[in-house]
């Protein structure tokens, strides 16, 4: 048995699946409907819409399993998102990956797979809609039309819930987003003794652009800004806009020196983005550090950096 990989943006993947807060929860007309009718017009004994988090597979929807989760190192839809397009095993017993695969060997007797890889946005994929057969069969053109429409309606379903944790027009964490992430890293870190940190970031003279430029250009400039703090920080750090021009990035397991070194890389980031414009992308940020976080509140820690952004803003006004 082959287990399956896990993809090169991992940490970023389960950032963007805990933050749906779909894990465990309960069964849902609007998935359950599909996996009957992907059940019925497949004429197949399973169906699931399966995600993949880190260490299981969990079925948020299925139709003729009796089980809510597995291990992930013996799913077949841990595969399946490591690719695009449909992933599909037409016998189990012929593949050198499954042949020996206790859910091949044993039931419920997997001797066929199809995995529709859903994806929340480009690169990010979460699960599978996926059927299974008991028999092996050849999966015609016709069929995969058909599971790729399915798919897409399973999708459709978890990025309307994902509207509530990003921010529509940056694509980042939204405030709500932001804060149901950065709880869960929180626990993480008390309970692996791991370091937080929070930079927190104020734009300057950001009206100016919108008053002169118009609001459809101060909408690029929150973009850019969002898009430069994605390219400068790590994979791991939760990335968020709390309102308006205010952003903030939590930075975990890691030292000051990289955080000091990380934001430099942003600043040098955002001075780029400046060389070609009639205004320039200004900003205060303020930074709190933490090695130690057992009896400290997520809200001080980034009142802190908060605290710290407009003691940077306020010099700003005294020097000029």
């Amino acid at each position: 048995m082959q287990p399956p990989e896990k993809p090169c943006n991992e940490t970023g993947r389960l950032q963007a699946l805990r933050a749906l807060k779909i894990l465990d929860s309960s069964h849902e007309e609007r998935f359950d409907r599909v996996t009957r009718m992907a059940k019925q017009m497949f004429a197949v004994p399973i169906t699931s819409v399966t995600l993949i988090d880190e260490n299981r597979q969990w079925f948020k929807s299925s139709q003729g399993l009796d089980i809510l989760e597995t291990p992930r190192d013996i799913s077949f839809c841990g595969h399946a998102i490591n690719q695009e397009d449909l992933f599909i095993v037409a016998d189990t017993l012929k593949d050198e990956r499954f042949f020996d695969n206790p859910f091949v060997i044993g039931a419920p007797h997997v001797r066929f797979y199809a995995g529709y890889p859903l994806k929340l946005r480009p690169g990010i994929f979460l699960g599978t809609l996926c059927i299974l057969d008991t028999k092996p069969r050849i999966f015609s053109d016709a069929e995969k039309c058909l599971l790729n429409d399915f798919g897409a309606m399973i999708e459709q379903e978890i990025r309307s819930m994902q509207w509530a944790t990003f921010d529509e027009l940056t694509m980042i964490y939204s405030r709500r987003g932001f804060f149901t992430l950065a709880e869960h890293t929180h626990k993480l870190c008390v309970r692996k003794s791991m370091s937080i940190a929070f930079i927190f970031f104020d734009l300057d003279a950001f009206k100016p652009i919108n008053d002169t430029y118009g609001h459809q250009q101060g909408d690029s400039v929150l973009v850019q800004f969002a898009e430069a703090l994605q390219q400068s920080f790590r994979e791991s750090d939760i990335i968020g806009r709390l309102g308006g021009d205010e952003f903030i990035v939590m930075l975990s397991d890691t030292d000051i020196t990289e955080v000091n070194s990380l934001l430099n890389k942003f600043t040098q980031t955002v001075h780029r983005l400046n060389l070609d414009k009639p205004y320039l992308i200004k900003f205060s940020s303020g930074v709190s550090y933490f090695t130690c976080v057992d009896n400290l509140l997520l809200d001080d820690m980034i009142e802190q950096a908060d605290v710290a952004m407009y003691h940077q803003k306020a010099s700003k006004k005294v020097t000029r």
